[in-house]
């Protein structure tokens, strides 16, 4: 695989990844948290410590701690190799995704462990206490963390735009580089070689004799004679 194809590869994985984790901490901030607004405090705090059980998974940790390592390959590619002019946008990107990285493992999970440690809801003495302390502050962090995932993804979406745009303009500019003719020189060149002979050359085609006064008029010498003629 070469460096453009690994690069290419990269940049659509980390999007990718980037915009699953989007879309689940989205989906909590205006599905999941506010459908448990009006719950009961036991179903609250069984159902919230349930999910986060269930989410400790293989699927989540592989594009929760992936895109992370696909953001930072990502941009020490476009940093060495093709398409910098997407750099900016793949930095920006990795820039909201730490602040969402951090985020979760500073605020959200800590939250979630304390919820664990509070027990099985139905030995819980003060439910309402546990829910109080828990709700407010993850839903709040919940959708700052979001936005920060939604502005890493968007970053990723251009930065592809722009990536895309620098390597067609690099196809198109490549022959010129080398010295080889481009695809509109050619095209041009085989269009001036099927153009049909007229005026003076067409002339001195059924008029040998008008052929030397033609060369003449081109600016060459020639030493032509026709037929029987005197040469010219």
């Amino acid at each position: 695989m070469t460096q453009k194809s690994l690069q290419t590869v990269l940049l659509m994985a980390a999007t990718v990844t980037t915009g699953l984790m989007a879309g689940l901490f989205a989906a909590f901030a205006y599905a999941v948290m506010p459908g448990l607004r009006d719950s009961s405090d036991r179903s609250f705090v069984e159902v919230m410590q349930n999910v986060n059980k269930a989410i400790l998974n293989g699927w989540f940790m592989s594009c929760f701690v992936g895109s992370l390592i696909l953001l930072i390959g990502a941009a020490l590619l476009a940093w060495r190799g093709h398409g910098r002019q997407a750099l900016p946008w793949i930095v920006a990107a990795l820039a909201f995704y730490l602040l969402m990285f951090l985020i979760t493992s500073g605020v959200n999970v800590p939250l979630n462990d304390r919820l664990a440690r509070a027990g099985d809801p139905r030995h819980i003495a003060d439910l309402a206490a546990v829910r109080q302390r828990f709700e407010a502050r993850w839903v709040t962090w919940n959708v700052v963390r979001a936005v920060a995932n939604l502005a890493a993804f968007a970053c990723l979406v251009w930065a592809l735009v722009v990536y895309g745009a620098h390597r067609d303009d690099a196809r198109r500019d490549g022959p010129r580089a080398a010295g080889l003719p481009s695809a509109a020189t050619e095209d041009a060149a085989f269009t001036s070689r099927s153009r049909p002979v007229t005026g003076d050359v067409a002339s001195a085609g059924r008029f040998p004799a008008a052929a030397g006064d033609v060369a003449r008029k081109a600016g060459y010498a020639t030493s032509w004679a026709p037929p029987g003629g005197r040469r010219l």
